[in-house]
């Protein structure tokens, strides 16, 4: 079951879990023996063998998990970087399973002692799931929020430098290999699955390496789109091994149109088969990414699975009644700014209903989501990410 982007969702009905970054993973067990399949059915039970971890703690227990592989970095933060380390390796050294070890957040639970839990309500798995006991150095069930405020899952997770936070609503069944509303992500920081459709060679310090590489994802018909170009975020050995899978995949023509002739003068098109991530900062008017940076390739996604996300615009509210000249009445139930004070974003609620309010200096604008936020703001060069948190009436 996949989660869709969206705003933070408010409500008793919701429960709040912080996002990890990894790789997805399920995993069966069943008389002491495990097996761990990515997201797209690949077998990744040689590639992290601490996940056995999970058959001795269920001993002759039969159980599906569902969850998240996870490295740490030295501040015991979820590192992306640190786990491609371990994401290409089919049979890690002893020297590797200690550089980089690896732990497993199990989120859900899909079937356990012979029956199927998939009909059940989220809630009611969450106790399943406690009620397994996985508790050790590796297998882990991490925390979810009820009766809380997302909002503030949501401050936690930036303190903590983690991903973001995932919406999963409590009366929700699991769909799999679905991407369902009931389940809504909100990334502090935003990523981008991506196909490489082509490369430039590196200069200077890059010299005999890439330079850059050009992006493609599928719109919503299933046609591969130019999505733009990303030469930051790389080391060495990304470089290298990039290299070295690319240049069998040479090919004499794109695999898309509408590339820039500045980015397409000097490209190496390559058939357009090995996914990466970038994280960037917005997509523009015309479907490129805004500074994109390197995160690693994906080795659990199939190209097919790439699609820039389909966010549908959420209607704004109807001014209440009594709305003036100087704004829309309402309740600021939290603030963020810039370090300078110069751009300040509000969380403004009346009744039920919620809005963000943009100000700076003496300009405001209403009636906006989250969504827009970012736009707005990204288009001045404000990163949203980068605002800290004040009280309403700093």
């Amino acid at each position: 079951m996949l989660a869709t982007l969206g705003d933070l969702p408010t409500g008793p009905e919701w429960a709040y879990e912080f996002k990890w970054d990894g790789v997805r993973a399920v995993t069966r067990t069943g008389r002491r023996r495990v097996r761990v399949l990515s997201r797209n059915n690949r077998d990744l039970t040689a590639t992290y063998p601490e996940l056995a971890e999970l058959g001795a703690v269920l001993g002759e227990r039969g159980a599906v998990v569902d969850g998240e592989v996870v490295a740490l970095d030295s501040g015991g933060r979820p590192s992306f970087e640190r786990l491609q380390r371990r994401m290409h390796v089919g049979a890690p050294t002893p020297g590797l399973l200690a550089a980089v070890p690896v732990v497993y957040h199990v989120f859900d639970v899909l079937h356990v002692d012979g029956e199927s839990t998939l009909r059940l309500p989220y809630e009611h798995r969450r106790e399943l799931l406690a009620a397994l006991g996985l508790t050790g150095p590796v297998v882990t069930v991490p925390a979810h929020f009820t009766d809380v405020d997302g909002a503030h899952v949501l401050t936690a997770a930036r303190a903590a430098g983690l991903e973001g936070v995932v919406a999963k609503r409590l009366g929700s069944t699991y769909q799999p290999g679905r991407r369902s509303a009931d389940w809504i992500k909100v990334p502090i920081v935003h990523t981008q699955e991506v196909v490489i459709v082509g490369y430039t060679a590196g200069a200077g310090r890059r010299a005999g390496t890439i330079g850059s590489l050009l992006l493609a994802v599928h719109d919503p018909a299933g046609r591969l789109r130019y999505a733009g170009h990303v030469g930051t975020g790389f080391t060495e050995s990304m470089l290298r091994d990039l290299q070295r899978r690319l240049v069998p995949l040479h090919r004499r023509t794109p695999a898309v149109g509408g590339v820039p002739r500045d980015h397409a003068r000097h490209a190496r098109w390559v058939d357009p088969v090995v996914v990466g991530e970038v994280a960037y900062r917005t997509w523009t008017p015309d479907g490129r990414l805004r500074l994109p940076s390197w995160r690693g390739l994906r080795p659990d996604r199939d190209a097919a699975e790439v699609h820039r996300p389909d966010v549908p615009a959420r209607p704004a509210p109807p001014p209440p009644a009594g709305r003036h000249a100087g704004g829309p009445t309402g309740h600021v139930e939290g603030a963020m700014q810039t370090s300078d004070g110069r751009w300040r974003v509000e969380v403004v609620r009346r009744g039920t209903g919620h809005w963000y309010r943009i100000v700076h200096g003496e300009n405001t604008i209403d009636w906006l989501s989250l969504a827009d936020v970012e736009r707005i703001l990204g288009e001045v060069g404000v990163d949203l990410t980068l605002l800290r948190e004040v009280g309403p009436a700093a």
